[in-house]
């Protein structure tokens, strides 16, 4: 619960937080009278803002904070020297050039920076009724978007009523519906139009890098194997599942996942594309029997999760990667390949070495058949602002083809 002080009398609601972050401690009311500077300064200071103005500027105080939270530092006055060379009294000298980023260093705080700007822009507070309405002046209706995130009202339970959560999440939550609502169009899955595309659900990790589903549509199939099974290890949206039962010869998919929103959207998804011949199930891994092709693409870097959300993205201590493998063989028909998925962003960011993979896959009882690489193409490669972008220009993605040793 959120406690909180109004027009002199205690108030509290139910404390929503898809982060996982604790109630803030501290709750002021904040409406469209209040400056920027002053917003800024008690949310870093970990000061819930609940705000009573209107929604659109409320909309523009978080951007506001987020410009403010950006800034970078003022560099420190370089003193002046004199140059040594000519001997000119008061010349400057060149400003030196920035230092390459050192990693992994560079990665952690990266990440302590991601994680400050969240906390700061997670201070601005929306207040939400009963049925996900959100009483302020020109608040926009969200409530099929909270109900995709949070569940439909009348399966909440314990703990229904009014609640509070941070703008932030909410605009996320937003977002997510227009990308669930318009749908992400797969070229491997046939040409552009209503049923080549995938609609993710909140929570459930975008296929927006089509990299990775290009490897799987185009990577050989096992020789000589017919009305083969293929197995889909953390399915998510079911894209590679879906992927996989176009490749000839595959006549069963099994897809796996054990979160709840990943199963309904693979379900979701596939039951849209029309293909029964795929079978969504909950598991840790792999299901019960073995398979011709298992796919798996897991969390790339291995690091910890700073929220659930986060879960599709890091891969604490390797551990689904490392269950991957050390399973894979046993899950093998005779001939059959387990094809990885991974990109090789944690190894030049200095959290992974290849040397490790490969002890990885050796001590698996696996070989590698083969390796088929893609260079990304998303927005951040280019993007030289980027405080991960030496690493990111350098990624290579790759499906590692893989076999049980005989």
């Amino acid at each position: 619960m959120l406690h909180w002080e109004e027009d002199g009398e205690a108030r509290s609601a139910r404390w929503r937080s898809e982060r996982g972050a604790p109630p803030p401690k501290r709750v002021v009311i904040a409406d469209d009278s209040m400056a920027a500077d002053t917003a800024y300064r008690l949310a870093c200071e970990g000061t819930g803002l609940l705000w009573r103005g209107d929604f659109q500027n409320a909309r523009l105080l978080l951007q506001a904070l987020a410009r403010r939270v950006d800034k970078p530092a003022k560099p420190k006055r370089e003193k002046r020297v004199k140059d040594a060379k000519a001997g000119e009294p008061g010349k400057a000298s060149a400003t030196p050039a920035a230092p390459a980023p050192v990693f992994p260093e560079a990665f952690h705080l990266h990440r302590q920076a991601q994680a400050h700007r969240a906390r700061v822009l997670g201070m601005v507070l929306i207040p939400f009724d009963a049925d996900y309405s959100i009483p302020l002046r020109r608040a926009p209706d969200a409530k099929k978007a909270c109900a995709e995130a949070w569940g439909s009202v009348k399966s909440d339970g314990d703990g229904a009523g009014p609640s509070v959560a941070s703008l932030r999440e909410l605009m996320g939550f937003i977002s997510a519906h227009e990308w669930r609502r318009k749908g992400v169009p797969i070229p491997a899955l046939g040409e552009d139009g209503p049923h080549n595309r995938i609609h993710p659900h909140y929570g459930v990790f975008s296929p927006v890098r089509g990299e990775y589903i290009d490897l799987v549509a185009q990577a050989p199939v096992p020789e000589g194997q017919t009305d083969m099974t293929g197995f889909d290890i953390g399915t998510g949206t079911g894209v590679l599942a879906a992927v996989l039962a176009l490749r000839g010869g595959v006549q069963r998919v099994v897809a796996t996942d054990q979160d709840p929103r990943a199963l309904a959207c693979a379900r979701d998804n596939l039951k849209r594309l029309g293909f029964p011949q795929v079978e969504v199930r909950e598991a840790n891994l792999f299901p019960e029997g073995k398979a011709h092709i298992i796919v798996c693409n897991p969390p790339w870097l291995p690091a910890r999760p700073g929220s659930p959300v986060e879960h599709a993205v890091y891969d604490e201590d390797s551990r689904m990667l490392l269950g991957f493998l050390n399973g894979l063989a046993a899950h093998l028909e005779p001939k059959g390949e387990g094809w990885l998925i991974l990109s090789d962003f944690a190894e030049h960011l200095g959290l992974r070495t290849r040397a490790w993979l490969m002890a990885a896959i050796d001590a698996a009882g696996l070989r590698v058949v083969d390796r088929l690489d893609a260079q990304p193409h998303h927005p951040k490669v280019a993007d030289a602002s980027d405080a991960l972008h030496a690493a990111r220009a350098a990624e290579v993605t790759s499906l590692w083809r893989l076999a049980a040793v005989e």
